[in-house]
């Protein structure tokens, strides 16, 4: 269950807004809510095609100063285990 949020629209807005919901067969706050879901996700894909990009551009750097060791400085008794998948 979603967190509830209140947000204000002049008439005219409202009204358009109701009209677009309507068409698509959701409620004004489906469609607020579909609006900003999509809005959020767009953001979050480009935010991870620029860091893509921006890594894939410094590969090269970054072998040659870090290499194979994908942990440096991690003491020898600690297992090096692969970092969790944070999305």
């Amino acid at each position: 269950m979603g967190k509830q949020t209140n947000i204000r629209l002049d008439e005219a807005v409202k009204a358009a807004a109701e009209d677009r919901a309507k068409r698509r067969g959701l409620t004004l706050q489906g469609y607020v809510a579909d609006l900003i879901q999509a809005d959020v996700n767009e953001s979050r894909a480009a935010f991870i095609a620029g860091a893509s990009a921006f890594l894939a551009s410094y590969a090269d750097k970054f072998e040659a100063e870090v290499g194979e060791d994908r942990y440096p400085g991690l003491p020898g008794h600690l297992p090096q285990t692969e970092p969790r998948d944070a999305a």
